[in-house]
């Protein structure tokens, strides 16, 4: 796997306008030899914390579906499938909790996503570029290392 690439597709993703959960689920289509525009559009409603309803971050669910296509394609028994993915899953959330203290988007980014007041804090403050990037790139960082 060539982390920096895919944690660069991934970043440009996000740039251009894809959430954070496409953004590191379609930068690993070819990782996981799986049609990037799928995964767009599977994890297209996963962004701003599922929804923007602010739970989940994106970058964290787009990992987990990651990390279930990897066990996926990986294990053909579905026992050995599922309890593989869980083990990763958890492993992936204790490291991303240790950098970022969090899973949730709300405490990640501290402010509202929907409403017109808290999205310009979010532009005014780079919170953009200085979580959800980091987010993404993290995320791309501790994928490397558990399929690897």
């Amino acid at each position: 796997m060539d982390k920096e690439y895919i944690k660069n597709e991934a970043l440009k993703r996000f740039r251009s306008g894809f959430n954070c959960s496409q953004s590191v689920l379609s930068s690993l289509a070819g990782e996981l030899d799986v049609d990037a525009s799928l995964l767009e559009k599977v994890s297209s409603g996963f962004g701003g914390g599922m929804g923007h309803m602010q739970g989940t971050c994106g970058a964290v669910t787009g990992s987990f579906m990651a990390i279930s296509l990897y066990c996926g394609s990986k294990y053909a028994d579905n026992d050995r499938r599922t309890t593989e993915a869980y083990s990763m899953i958890k492993k992936f959330d204790a490291e991303f909790k240790e950098l970022h203290a969090s899973t949730i988007c709300k405490d990640l980014i501290k402010y509202e996503l929907d409403s017109e007041e808290g999205h310009q804090k979010l532009v005014n403050n780079n919170v953009f570029e200085l979580v959800c990037e980091k987010c993404i790139a993290d995320s791309i960082e501790i994928l490397s290392r558990l399929i690897e």
